[in-house]
This record gives C-alpha cells, sequence and structure tokens, in this order.
C-alpha cells in the first residue's frame, strides 16, 4: 500500500489562505486520496481538510511599531506551527507569502530537520526593496514559487531555484459574477453610480485606511444623493469592517459577492493589495490608497527603489491608476480622484483599458497558478526522492 503524502500548508493572510486552498484542490486532483494536508491557514484552507492551530487574525499585522508590539505573539505562533510540524511530520511544507512568519518558521524547521524540503510561495519583492531578503531566503527554503515573471534573477542569483507559477488573482473566473444580482440584492437601482471600497484585510489597515476612506465617501454622498457604496470585508476583518462601516455602506461577506460587487462598481476606492489586480481583472478603474505607521514610513520610503505600490502600475511603469499614499491619502484628495472618474465615461474606459494591458505585462493568460504550484511541489519531491 503506498504511503499517503503528507503536505504541510502554512498561510497566515487572507490572500495565501485563497492560494493554499487552490494549491492543495490541485494537488488533490492529482493525488485523490493519496495525500492529506496539515498546516496553518484561514476558512478556504479549512474547506479542504486544513485545521489551523490558531485563528490566522492574530498574524494580520501592518507596519514596523505594530510588528514590535505584536513580535511575542507572532513567535508563540512560530513555535505553535513548529510544533505541528513536529507532531504530523509532513514530506514538504509550502510556506505562503507573509515575510516575516514565514521566514521564521522556515529558519526553525530547517534547524529541526535539514532534509525536510521546504517550499516558498510567493517571492519577497525584492526588486522594490530590501534586495538582501533574496540571499535570506536561498538559505532557508529550497524552493521559490515565483507570481511576477520579474523574480526569478533576483532569487537565481543567490543559488535558490525558482519556477514561476503566475499570480491567482489573474485567473479569477468572472464569467460567474453578476453585477446585477448584487444590485437586486441590496436594493440598489440599475442605473445608480456604485463605489466599492475595499480598505483591507488586515486590523492594522481598517485602523489606519478605512478612516481617510470613510471621509471621502462622506464627502462624495453629500454632492451626490444617490451614490451607492458597497463594501466586500475579508473575514479577518468583517466585525470591524461592519462596526465602523455598517451606516454609510453596505457590507457584504464571501468570495462570490466580492466579485458580484467588482462587476456592479462604477469606480472603486483600493487599499493597495492584491485586490487591485483583482479589480482590474474585472475591469474596474480605481483610485489606490495607502497608509502606514509614521514610523514605518519614514524607515521605508528610504529602503522602497520604485515609485510604485500598486503592481499594474510597476509593470506598465506609470501611475494607471492614481496612488495616493502617507498624507496624501486623506478624504478630500481621494474623493477628487474618485469624482474625476464618476463624472467621466471616458476616463474610466481608458484607465480600464490601460489596467488590462499592464496585466498581460504581469503574466495574464499565462500557466494556472495553482496547477503549476502543484507540479512544481511534486516534481521537488520526485527528485528528492530520485
Amino acid at each position: 500500500m503506498t504511503k499517503q503524502l503528507c503536505v504541510m500548508l502554512v498561510a497566515a493572510e487572507a490572500s495565501g489562505d485563497d492560494r493554499g486552498a487552490g494549491l492543495a484542490q490541485a494537488l488533490r486532483r492529482r493525488l485523490g486520496d493519496g495525500v492529506r494536508f496539515v498546516g496553518v491557514g484561514g476558512e478556504r484552507m479549512a474547506a479542504e481538510g486544513v485545521v489551523s492551530p490558531f485563528d490566522i487574525s492574530q498574524l494580520s499585522i501592518l507596519g514596523l511599531l505594530e510588528g514590535l508590539l505584536a513580535y511575542r505573539r507572532v513567535m508563540a505562533r512560530v513555535e505553535d506551527t513548529v510544533a505541528l510540524a513536529v507532531r504530523e511530520k509532513p514530506d514538504v511544507v509550502v510556506l505562503i507569502d507573509s515575510w516575516g512568519f514565514t521566514l521564521r518558521v522556515a529558519q526553525r524547521l530547517r534547524k529541526l530537520d535539514p532534509k525536510l524540503p521546504l517550499v516558498k510561495y510567493v517571492a519577497p519583492q525584492v526588486w522594490a526593496t530590501r534586495p538582501g531578503r533574496a540571499k535570506t531566503l536561498a538559505a532557508a527554503v529550497d524552493h521559490l514559487l515565483s507570481i511576477h515573471v520579474f523574480d526569478a534573477p533576483y532569487f537565481e542569483a543567490e543559488g535558490l531555484p525558482t519556477t514561476f507559477v503566475g499570480n491567482s488573482a489573474l485567473t479569477i473566473d468572472f464569467s460567474v459574477a453578476d453585477g446585477d444580482r448584487l444590485r437586486r440584492r441590496l436594493g440598489v437601482r440599475q442605473d445608480a453610480p456604485l463605489l466599492l471600497v475595499l480598505p483591507g484585510s488586515r486590523p492594522g489597515e481598517i485602523s489606519r485606511i478605512l478612516p481617510p476612506f470613510a471621509e471621502a465617501v462622506a464627502i462624495l454622498k453629500a454632492a451626490r444623493p444617490d451614490l451607492e457604496v458597497v463594501i466586500p470585508a475579508a473575514p479577518t476583518v468583517a466585525e470591524a469592517v461592519k462596526a465602523q462601516a455598517g451606516a454609510w455602506a453596505h457590507v457584504v461577506e464571501g468570495e462570490s459577492a466580492k466579485l458580484d460587487a467588482m462587476k456592479a462598481a462604477t469606480v472603486a476606492l483600493a487599499c493597495s493589495g492584491t485586490v487591485t489586480t483583482e479589480l482590474a481583472l474585472a475591469g474596474v478603474p480605481m483610485v489606490v490608497g495607502y497608509r502606514l505607521g509614521a514610523l514605518t514610513h519614514a524607515i521605508l520610503k528610504h529602503l522602497i527603489r520604485t515609485p510604485y505600490i500598486t503592481l499594474f502600475n510597476i509593470a506598465a511603469k506609470a501611475f494607471v491608476a492614481p496612488e495616493l499614499v502617507q498624507d496624501d491619502c486623506n478624504g478630500p484628495a481621494l474623493a477628487r480622484e474618485i469624482s474625476k472618474r464618476l463624472d467621466d465615461p471616458e476616463l474610466r474606459r481608458r484607465q480600464a483599458q490601460a489596467q488590462s494591458e499592464a496585466l498581460v505585462t504581469m503574466g495574464r493568460g499565462g500557466p494556472n497558478p495553482s496547477e503549476a504550484a502543484a507540479d512544481a511541489v511534486l516534481k521537488l519531491l520526485a527528485e528528492r526522492k530520485a
């Protein structure tokens, strides 16, 4: 009887939870009952059989100061994760995104069992800041699964084998999304302008970014009484979003509702992150806003090597979508940029087209990420066995 393969998947944020679930599904398609999963994740990975020893919202940390304050808690969760690996004895560990947390897990596992195959899924953005992380990662893991076509040279130069698998955000199937369905469900007129607000999936993002977003909405609604506002809330912050925004926005939950909302939207106001790629794929023109803690921003502004924070802007080497960062991320400035797009259908059309073209540069139309990641993991295991 063939031994069942044990795969440990570790994700600490909503986007990583999505990738982990997709990878689990792809591996199960190949191996059926010949694989079992253990690890750390959220709701989507739980649906694939990953029973997490703790709630990953404990690891949703933004900024240096918040990271310092949470250090003991994070290290305790690192130990919990390592203990799970010791108990379950996985054949391979896949560490998804979340640089600080997953690096510490990798380093601990490497010391405990140098022969255990470790795979990092999603590279740190060394092309934007802190290139020394490439060498650090190369010493900690055996293989990198990259979501950007421009990642590989930085890591291969440090001796880390890298496989480009593509960005799962580029493969979302919007054919099943229905904007009219969302409008009917919420009682929103079909012809009413709809602003989609996406303030992030970490508690720190909600506390820093939702207030200026709320101020922008108040300014917009004062001038446009017919403007409808929808917030698709990530599971990690849904209750906080409802408490802070339930009085002025329709708050919806779940992946299906999020995709419907994206198809229904006239314009979006989005926190920088994976969601901007999803919006671009849905054809939604957007304004991007972001705020960090003052200390984090003061340090990072001397380290960042790109003028852009949005991936499709980086790919296009242009501000295809406007980015209002730090002090510029304030209610009046955000409202002005959104107003321009609400008032000008041609501007919306041009921006949506430019966003779409940038996605091609990012690798849209390439391999299915989950399938490619599954192939890479199984190939690594086959090479180790040989």
